[in-house]
């Protein structure tokens, strides 16, 4: 478990530096840090009333953000540290894990932070972006943004380069992720309902059921429909969401289950809000995650 941490946090922070160095050391990627915090703290709200398709993609960034396996993935990791089964051991398990998964949630939301800021200088309003080299990559209006993207990268490092870093950033969350979920779904099945399955044909079930969809898809519509894929599938993680935070809470808030381990009264009004404004979210843009699913699989 350590070396897979390593391992996923080597990546975060190769990409986290290249996207630092291009906001705060290259001049043509530099944002304007005042203007990004006037709209980080009063966020222009009105703009979503009456846009399905904003709040879509508002729902969306919650599902690729916040994975809902990870809920119960992340409970379960507190007892692969080798303390002692008393009580003073188990809060300070939970304690060291509630640090490792606050350090590691802060370190998401900047690189997140970080590729929203640079495709909003890259993308938003130019038809074009002129590469260090003199090199122009023009964007259509058909372009498949997902596969345009790797040019927030190439001021860094090159057209050459930056692409394939980003190949390799796409391949290492494609992994990490399916890591992530293969493990939560081994803790749900054989903490919580007793199934026991080969550890083989579960990664194989899992595989084949994530890539048969992709592989269909892309071969009746193409290669131009990725990013809208890609878009769906974070947004039907968003609306699994609520319904992985329920029993969690219902658990962690039990004194006859938990008894001294029961989270307080802050933690359960915190989350029991996210919970309400997560499924409010949900439901205002179910009517555009609807319309997004008929367009990736029939067409506009």
């Amino acid at each position: 478990m350590r070396l897979i941490e390593a391992v996923v946090l080597a990546l975060i922070l190769t990409i986290g530096a290249c996207y630092y160095l291009e906001i705060f050391v290259l001049p043509q990627t530099h944002p304007n840090f005042p203007e990004m915090a006037r709209w980080l703290f009063t966020p222009n709200l009105k703009a979503f009333v009456g846009s399905a398709y904003l709040v879509y993609l508002a729902v969306g960034i919650i599902g690729a953000t916040v994975m809902p396996h990870n809920l119960y993935l992340h409970s379960a990791l507190v007892q692969t540290r080798r303390l002692g089964r008393d009580p003073a051991s188990q809060r300070r398990s939970v304690r060291y894990y509630t640090i490792d998964t606050t350090v590691a949630l802060s370190l998401a939301f900047f690189v997140n932070a970080a590729i929203l800021v640079l495709a909003a200088v890259v993308f938003f309003g130019h038809d074009r972006v002129t590469l260090a080299s003199g090199q122009q990559v023009a964007f259509i209006p058909d372009s498949d943004w997902i596969q345009v993207a790797y040019v927030t990268l190439a001021p860094l490092v090159g057209k050459a380069a930056a692409s394939v870093l980003f190949a390799v950033a796409l391949l290492a969350s494609g992994q990490s992720s399916a890591i992530t979920e293969t493990l939560a779904g081994q803790v749900v099945m054989e903490g919580f309902m007793h199934w026991r399955i080969r550890p083989w044909l579960r990664r194989i079930i899992k595989r084949l059921r994530a890539i048969t969809p992709a592989v269909v898809l892309i071969g009746m519509r193409g290669d131009n429909s990725i990013t809208d894929l890609l878009t769906l599938s974070q947004v039907v993680l968003a609306i699994q969401l609520p319904l992985a935070m329920v029993p969690p809470l219902v658990f962690a808030g039990s004194r006859r289950r938990m008894g001294e381990g029961r989270i307080g009264p802050f933690l359960m009004a915190a989350g029991w809000s996210s919970c309400i404004v997560i499924t409010a979210l949900d439901l205002y843009g179910l009517p555009g995650a609807i319309h997004g699913a008929v367009a990736v699989f029939i067409g506009p």
